[in-house]
């Protein structure tokens, strides 16, 4: 009978505990709002001559990289007043040697994690390395 009794006890303390902590605690553990922009940065290296590029894709527009067509569908970052943590779903296909178009890549892709998903192809490489609000590439033109 006495153990049944500290036993609730403690269980009590442990209820009245965890919840006057958590409203403490659950402030700091909101997270910020992303922001949807509309160009996304992508980095590409020709591994043949070494060479690494860095070009502007607006978000549903598809620009081509050597034998790949980058397309992102969306590209989301932090406020400023939050560490950057830079995300974007993004199409990739490769234009086969017999004109054919074959999807490669389709997913999300971490800034902060290049490696984590970038796309790797036996001649090209592309990863996400930003997302910003304008480009100094014309937009493109809106469809009818």
């Amino acid at each position: 009978m006495r153990l049944s009794l500290s036993m609730k006890f403690s269980q009590k303390l442990l209820a009245g505990v965890v919840f006057g902590v958590l409203p403490l605690i659950a402030p700091q553990m909101a997270s910020a709002a992303r922001l949807e922009n509309p160009v996304a940065v992508f980095a590409g290296i020709d591994k043949i001559t070494g060479r690494i590029t860095t070009f502007d894709v607006y978000v549903n527009e598809t620009v081509q990289y050597g034998a790949l067509q980058v397309t992102p569908k969306v590209c989301y970052s932090r406020d400023d007043t939050e560490a950057q943590k830079i995300d974007g779903f993004v199409e990739v296909d490769e234009i086969t040697l017999d004109r054919k178009i074959r999807r490669i890549f389709s997913g999300w892709m971490f800034a902060d994690s290049p490696g984590l998903n970038a796309v790797e192809h036996p001649i090209y490489d592309v990863w996400l390395t930003g997302c910003k609000d304008k480009s100094d590439v014309p937009a493109p033109a809106p469809s009818n």
